[in-house]
């Protein structure tokens, strides 16, 4: 798979409570806990961060990564931002912050740290390259967890639907977001940072490309 990829996957076509949609969320969880996204971000966070930097998560959904950071110690809710289309999710702090609307559209909240979890793959090159544009410029790190574009991870992929006997939703986004994932540093590259920025990317065993960039 040398070229990335974008289609539509079904989840993002189903009412947020049809039946199909409620699984496939279930199921994206197993999905996390097998990659070890959620852990990864927060061993990241506590190595990189300092005290009193605001984190932002970008495409936040049900809110369980950054609610995990929170619950961690990792940032006071006051300190801590999401943005996503869905609405603020009833069991979200009230002192923490939900932005409502398009990353594409929308100015980014100013903040130290931005992290993404299967997020950054659903954008095209030149929207990623508009997201990049965006950032805050008191931001000093970026944390994103996306799907790695390796045959073998589509491989696996399939396996793991097999075995965990998942519904017909998961099994296609799946595939689809492996497709649009990433490797070498395409993703540094598609968000345009300059050369003030150092990153790292790692390809995880597991469908993982785990990228960090600091400045």
């Amino acid at each position: 798979m040398k070229h990335r990829v974008l289609q539509p996957e079904l989840l993002d076509t189903l009412p947020p409570d049809h039946p199909d949609a409620v699984r496939a969320r279930y199921e994206m969880l197993q999905v996390n806990g097998i990659m070890g996204n959620h852990r990864w971000i927060e061993r990241v966070l506590r190595r990189q961060g300092e005290r009193g930097w605001r984190i932002t998560e970008l495409g936040a959904g049900d809110g369980a990564l950054s609610l995990r950071l929170l619950n961690a110690g990792l940032c006071r809710a006051e300190d801590l931002q999401a943005m996503d289309l869905a609405p603020r999710p009833p069991h979200w702090p009230a002192a923490a912050h939900w932005r409502c609307g398009d990353v594409l559209a929308n100015e980014l909240p100013e903040s130290e740290i931005v992290i993404a979890n299967l997020f950054l793959h659903h954008f095209t090159e030149e929207q990623l390259r508009t997201l990049g544009a965006r950032l805050s410029p008191a931001t000093r790190l970026i944390v994103a967890a996306e799907p790695a574009r390796l045959w073998i991870h589509t491989m696996l992929g399939h396996l793991f639907c097999a075995l965990a006997e998942l519904n017909h939703v998961q099994r296609h986004d799946m595939q689809a977001s492996i497709r649009a994932g990433f490797r070498g540093d395409e993703l540094r590259r598609a968000l345009g940072l300059g050369d003030q920025w150092q990153a790292t990317t790692q390809m995880h065993p597991l469908g993982g490309c785990r990228f960090m960039a600091w400045r």
